[in-house]
C-alpha cells in the first residue's frame, strides 16, 4: 500500500514538472462580442454558440453597447475533390476540405487579427456498394473539421490580449 502510493506521488510529481496542464477555461480580452454572418454559416454559428452570453448583435437595440470586437467571417467553402481513380476511372478516394477566412476587429475598426485563413482537409475512400455508409462517414468528417475549426478560432482569439 505505501509502495503504491509512492509511485502514484512519483507520477504526479513527474508530470507537474514537465508542464503538464490540462486546458482551462479560455480568457478573452472582451466582454462583448459580434459574429458575422450572424446566420447561415455553420462556423459562425458553433462560434456564437461557444461564446455564449458575450454574443451581442451588430448593430445593438436603441441605448444598447455596440459589441467590443467583431468576429467577421469572411469565407466559409466547403470543397470535395477527387484525390484517386481506379484503373478503369471509377473514384477510389476524395478530399474533403473546409476553408474559412476570417478577421477580427475592435468596434471602432481597427483590425486585431488581419484577414486570416484556417484550412482542414481529410480524406475518405469511397466505394459504390457502401454510398450511404459513406455519405454519413463524409457529414461526420465535416462536422469534425468544422469543431476544429472553431477551436482554432477560439485560440486566435483569445491570444488577443488588448484591444488597444
Amino acid at each position: 500500500m505505501r509502495r503504491r502510493n509512492l509511485i502514484a506521488l512519483s507520477m504526479a510529481a513527474l508530470l507537474a514538472s514537465c508542464g503538464f496542464k490540462l486546458r482551462g477555461q479560455q480568457s478573452f480580452a472582451f466582454e462583448t462580442i459580434a459574429v458575422t454572418p450572424e446566420r447561415g454559416g455553420a462556423v459562425a454559428t458553433d462560434l456564437a454558440r461557444y461564446l455564449g452570453s458575450a454574443v451581442r448583435p451588430l448593430v445593438p437595440a436603441a441605448g444598447g453597447q455596440p459589441p467590443q470586437v467583431v468576429v467577421d467571417i469572411l469565407q466559409e467553402l466547403r470543397e470535395k475533390t477527387v484525390v484517386g481513380v481506379t484503373a478503369s476511372g471509377q473514384v477510389r478516394e476524395f478530399q474533403l476540405r473546409i476553408r474559412i477566412k476570417f478577421r477580427m476587429r475592435s468596434s471602432q475598426g481597427r483590425d486585431l487579427i488581419e484577414d486570416t485563413e484556417i484550412i482542414q482537409q481529410r480524406d475518405i475512400s469511397f466505394n459504390e456498394s457502401a454510398v450511404l455508409a459513406k455519405e454519413a462517414e463524409e457529414a461526420l468528417l465535416y462536422r469534425d473539421m468544422q469543431s476544429d475549426i472553431v477551436q482554432q478560432l477560439l485560440r486566435r482569439i483569445a491570444a488577443v490580449k488588448t484591444l488597444d
